[in-house]
């Protein structure tokens, strides 16, 4: 029986596993205010395209949890898969981010005509948050890739 060494974690995995854990809480916090505390909090316009646009977001937000929550376990276990997730991650975050500007932009979001400032800087922060934690997350796994693909199993 073979004694197995653990292989050390790459430098800044613990600010990566905290921005991962951030993207996870925070993107659940905001569906449970979006859809059970008051939509308005967080609504950076009130027209029936921005809700149905804000209302496709879910299923690919599940999806940005679930890629979050699996790159923090790999992480955390030190496991080689940690690189698919961080990955996936950052990849879902910023296609998402980019998704959420460019609608902001086509439809004037940015401009707040209706004078929803306060709605603004919240979609002005989770824009800059999912592009740029998604960026560091994405940068910061491909920079450490061959550290985090000799780290243990599945």
């Amino acid at each position: 029986m073979s004694t197995a060494t653990k292989v050390e974690r790459p430098a800044g995995t613990g600010w990566v596993i905290a921005i991962l854990i951030f993207g996870v809480l925070a993107t659940i916090a905001y569906w449970v205010v979006w859809f059970g505390v008051d939509r308005d909090i967080l609504a950076s316009a009130h027209t029936t395209e921005y809700y149905a646009f804000e209302n496709s977001f879910p299923l690919a937000d599940a999806w940005m949890v679930v890629a979050g929550g699996s790159a923090t376990w790999a992480l955390w276990r030190r496991r080689a898969v940690s690189f698919f997730w961080c990955v996936a991650s950052g990849a879902i975050s910023i296609y998402l981010g980019a998704l959420d500007v460019l609608f902001d932009l086509e439809n004037g979001i940015y401009t707040a005509s209706d004078g929803n400032t306060s709605g603004l800087v919240v979609e002005l922060i989770i824009n800059a948050l999912t592009l740029t934690l998604g960026a560091v997350v994405l940068i910061w796994a491909w920079a450490q890739r061959r550290q985090l693909l000799r780290l243990g199993g599945f």
